[in-house]
């Protein structure tokens, strides 16, 4: 196919300046039609421009003159690029990752000279049947950050705001065929200042190009306002439009005149019930499907109230990603998104931080999400001057604010899934933001407006905060926190809390508790969705540094519940159990008795019955009794205590179960889903026992002591029967620093991954005092501590044996002033990587559990690989570990622990996934590494937020534990 565009008689305003003044102006742009709502579809032509477009890239914003735009230019030699797409992610150019700096100098509005330049040429013909009549309509519905667009030509104008729509009246000049349509992209721009918002830089034409016809007599802006009276149960609706029409809803019996109100009686929308009437907007030239929910907002009484009722967000904010296509999604990539969250009993996203794809809106409403949206706004760069400077405190910028406030809200204000405007995110104060809050007041006045940087809440509706500790947050809750008189009367929210960085985050029961206890408490929304990591075919997913950034802030950019391909994280578990709409609270007596259990529907608005409930028994793990449980169809805030039937008797540790599973398919789960959960034990649990017989026994260099062999003069465990060990089964303290253990930065000397690299725990030497055998015993006396201190661990091995099974009693007493908490203590040994299929134990599972993210972790049986054990964080760090074990049979091994203990194995030593930066790094070796954790150190979320509740701190103190090994039988 040729690509040389044939010459036209369009002779206006052809493409023959080479300015570039447009860039650095602080204006919005120029020749784009005013902001107007945003539909699907309607029954007027379309044509979308998405494809493959030609492409050539410029190092700088004139490198090149313009009359690629003119008819004939032969674009031939031209690469190709997918529309939408980013270039940087097709071959041209690279990714740039910053949390807040700025990858340029801060000049505002001055951008760089080397200022990469893509310009993008496509040239379509029109449908044969496009009509003749009428006018057309180009819509850009993202680019990133600065575009000039031509068609046949002729200059149409040029505009900023990436992540927002921009629309050209282009009727006039479109051909039958041989249409060319030239796009000039600017990565940097005077709007990049306003964009700064912890993502990658990815410039390029992201989101759909689409032709529109406008026949006469078209929907120009209209106004769909539908609220919901909860005393009648009625609704009003009326739809404003700039065009008059009629409204109709043919389930509800209504036809009526455009501006004219309409009250029936009608089902509400809200996330739980996303009840949506199908309606249509004619005018005399097109109809517009509508899908109307009725739903009133209002802040009142203190609190944010949704047809009359508070409402508890359970939220995630949400950046737009994919790992090979980045903020280039596809309709089944957001789709995912939803029903991700939908499964994990998420009720809310902020879209943070700005207007998502505008489809993702339409998921919401169909399949029920809160959301918060948020204008395309952040310059977080500026903190570093002490906010000098920053646009939004300069009358200058506020044109460019303004039109960012209206294009969200007029594209999206017919949503009833959006219940929140947000100003934008970390832009510190200034007239600019007031001046936005107050046009959005003034134009949409039935929803609340968001903004975490308006302390005293002059501008807001809501008070929002990031990252607070559970202290302050119970504070707020409980009305101490001070402030303005405005800001203690209004509902609060965390907007960004639980950073999700890595392994974790730690701590989110311990925010739902506070959540459920005070009423003005409105929840949170968990920073982030998804782990921005970049597909790497070496490094698995790249992130920030690996494309030879000048500045960039590494794997910041990797903090989401699941990560970069969608798989959840463990975190996304947990927060599934933390936040579950139905409490499952056991009653049962102790002794083997079932008792009751307390169902408590946690929903804000939708009753229990698309719920159906189970119960079962397990001993020591296996289910021995299970059957259905009636419940009664509980309304919104209800709870009853239903009966459980009589256990059977079998001895062992008795737990009961019962689940609350989807009784139909629903629109994003399948029968049988689950929803909520509960566990409770009806019997303690039998400790192991082992009664010593045998006595140790010297060889040459080795020690006998019942089924295993000892090191004579180390002490150091060798064999256990014909099963070799390696690594001396020693004191570990040690564990490959989390994330959220490094902390960021900018945090006080609290950080402990810090702290414990200061102190040396992750160089801790081991000195063997004494190896004594005597008795039925052999006793090994060690020492760990770190060089350069006098701090230690006294620790003492003592083995025992029945002749066919050993016991290990592990006694630690610390020594010196011990200031810090520890990462981990248990033990750690080797086994032949080829005698390691597969794991099995009795505790703690399916996934990960630490000891401030175990709420998800059910007690049972269960079995894995390697592999399965192992969480794979796109930057390796402390995985795995599987809590409140009782027993495990690894390589032959049965191991019983007294008492229960966190149980990882892994390909490769912790001093090895401590060294390693991406998942790449980890190349399995001969040895499987099996740790035995008698505690682990909590996990808490200090990658942004605060650190583990001290409950959850690994103080060292004199401390003993068992372990009984034997073969498995």
């Amino acid at each position: 196919m040729s690509f040389r565009a044939p010459a036209t008689d369009c002779t206006a305003s052809t493409a023959s300046t080479a300015s570039t003044d447009y860039v650095e102006d602080v204006s919005p742009g120029s020749g784009t039609l005013p902001p107007r709502a945003r539909y699907a579809s309607s029954d007027a032509k379309s044509l979308s421009l998405n494809g493959k477009w030609r492409f050539r890239l410029s190092p700088t914003a004139d490198a090149e003159d313009d009359v690629f735009a003119e008819p004939g230019y032969d674009a031939g030699g031209w690469a190709e690029v997918s529309v939408p797409g980013h270039w940087v992610l097709q071959g041209h150019g690279s990714p740039i990752y910053t949390n807040h700096l700025y990858p340029f100098p801060v000049d505002p509005p001055r951008v760089p000279t080397e200022n990469p330049t893509g310009d993008h040429l496509r040239v379509f013909d029109l449908p044969a049947d496009w009509p003749a009549d009428g006018d057309a309509v180009l819509r850009f519905d993202g680019v990133e950050s600065c575009a000039r667009v031509w068609l046949n030509g002729t200059r149409l104008g040029e505009f900023k705001g990436s992540r927002l729509p921009h629309e050209f009246a282009v009727g006039h000049l479109l051909e039958p065929s041989g249409n060319v349509l030239a796009v000039r992209v600017h990565q940097w721009s005077a709007g990049s200042y306003l964009e700064d918002q912890d993502q990658w830089w990815l410039p390029g034409v992201f989101r759909d190009v689409t032709l529109l016809h406008r026949p006469a007599g078209c929907v120009l802006d209209f106004f769909v306002h539908a609220s919901y009276d909860h005393l009648t149960g009625e609704g009003t609706l009326r739809v404003d439009s700039d065009v008059d029409g009629r409204v109709t809803v043919p389930e509800l019996g209504v036809d009526a005149a455009t501006g004219a109100s309409v009250t029936v009686p009608v089902e509400p929308w809200s996330a739980e019930v996303p009840r949506l009437y199908d309606g249509v907007l004619a005018t005399s030239g097109e109809r517009v499907p509508l899908r109307i929910g009725f739903r009133t907002v209002a802040v009142e009484d203190g609190l944010i109230k949704v047809n009359g009722r508070p409402v508890l967000f359970k939220g995630v904010n949400r950046h737009e990603w994919h790992p090979d296509t980045g903020r280039a999604l596809d309709a089944e990539t957001m789709r995912e998104d939803v029903l991700l969250m939908k499964r994990h009993n998420v009720n809310a996203v902020r879209t943070s931080h700005y207007p998502p794809h505008p489809a993702f809106l339409d998921l919401c409403d169909a399949y029920g999400l809160w959301v918060i949206d948020e204008c395309d706004l952040e310059t977080h760069g500026f903190t570093g001057q002490g906010w000098r400077d920053n646009p939004v405190d300069d009358d200058r910028w506020t044109p460019a604010l303004l039109d960012r406030a209206a294009r969200m809200v007029e594209r999206d204000k017919n949503h009833p899934s959006v219940v929140i405007w947000s100003l934008g995110n970390e832009a510190g104060t200034g007239r600019g933001l007031t001046a936005m809050a107050e046009w959005i007041h003034g134009r949409d006045p039935s929803r609340p407006v968001h903004y975490e940087g308006d302390a005293t809440c002059r501008d807001t509706d809501v008070y929002a905060r990031m990252y607070a500790s559970h202290e302050e947050v119970e504070r707020i809750g409980r009305g101490l926190d001070g402030g303005p008189r405005k800001r203690r009367e209004l509902p609060f929210l965390l907007c960004e809390y639980a950073h999700a960085m890595g392994n974790g985050p730690g701590g989110l029961a311990d925010y739902q508790r506070l959540f459920e206890a005070h009423d003005r408490l409105q929840g949170g929304f968990v920073w982030e969705w998804i782990d921005h990591g970049i597909r790497h075919p070496e490094l698995g997913f790249a992130y920030g540094g690996d494309f030879g950034e000048e500045l960039h802030d590494g794997n910041f950019v990797c903090d989401g519940l699941v990560f970069p391909d969608r798989t959840p994280s463990p975190g996304l578990v947990e927060y599934k159990k933390v936040i579950e709409p139905v409490r499952i609270e056991g009653r049962g007596a102790r002794g083997g008795a079932g008792g009751t259990v307390r169902i408590t529907n946690r929903y804000d608005f939708a009753g229990l019955s698309a719920l159906a409930f189970a119960w079962s028994y397990q001993v020591d793990g296996e289910i021995v009794a299970s059957g259905p449980l009636p419940v009664p169809a509980l309304a919104a805030g209800e709870a009853a205590e239903v009966k459980l039937p009589e256990p059977p008797r079998r001895p062992g540790e008795m737990h009961a179960t019962v689940r609350a599973v989807l009784a139909v398919d629903t629109a994003w789960a399948p029968r049988g889903h689950v929803v909520a959960w509960g566990q409770f034990p009806l019997t303690g649990r039998r400790v192991p026992s082992l009664t010593p017989t045998a006595a140790p026994v010297p060889g040459d260099r080795r020690v006998t002591l019942g089924p295993a062999s000892f090191d004579a003069r180390t002490g150091a465990l060798l064999t256990v029967g014909d099963i070799e060990v390696t690594g001396g089964l020693r004191l570990d303290v040690w564990r490959a620093t989390t994330d959220n253990d490094d902390g960021a930065p900018w945090q006080s000397d609290t950080r402990h991954g810090v702290l414990w690299r200061t102190l040396g725990l992750h160089r801790a030497q081991h000195r063997l005092d004494a190896v004594e055998a005597g008795g039925d015993a052999l006793t090994v006396r060690t020492r760990v501590a770190p060089a350069g201190c006098e701090i230690g661990l006294a620790t003492v091995h003592r083995w025992t044996s029945d002749g066919e099974r050993l016991r290990l009693t592990v006694s630690v007493r610390p020594e010196g002033d011990w200031r810090v908490p520890l990462p981990r203590l248990g033990v750690r040994f080797g086994l032949p990587a080829a005698t390691v299929d597969r794991v099995r134990w009795f505790g703690g599972g399916p996934g990960e559990a630490y000891p401030d993210t175990k709420c998800a972790s059910l007690l049972g049986r269960w079995e894995a690989t390697l592999e399965e054990l192992h969480t794979p964080y796109v930057r390796p760090q402390e995985n795995g570990a599987r809590a409140d074990v009782r027993w495990v049979e690894i390589g032959g091994l049965r191991i019983e622990g007294d008492p229960e203990f966190f149980l990882t194995a892994r390909r490769w030593t912790t001093e090895q996934l401590d060294a390693a930066r991406h998942r790449g790094d980890l190349v399995p070796g001969d040895t499987v590494w099996v740790h035995l954790d008698h505690g682990q150190h909590g996990i808490g979320s200090q990658s942004c937020g605060p650190g583990p509740l001290p409950r959850y701190f690994l103080w060292p103190r004199p401390t003993e534990f068992s372990f009984v090994l034997s073969r498995v039988r």
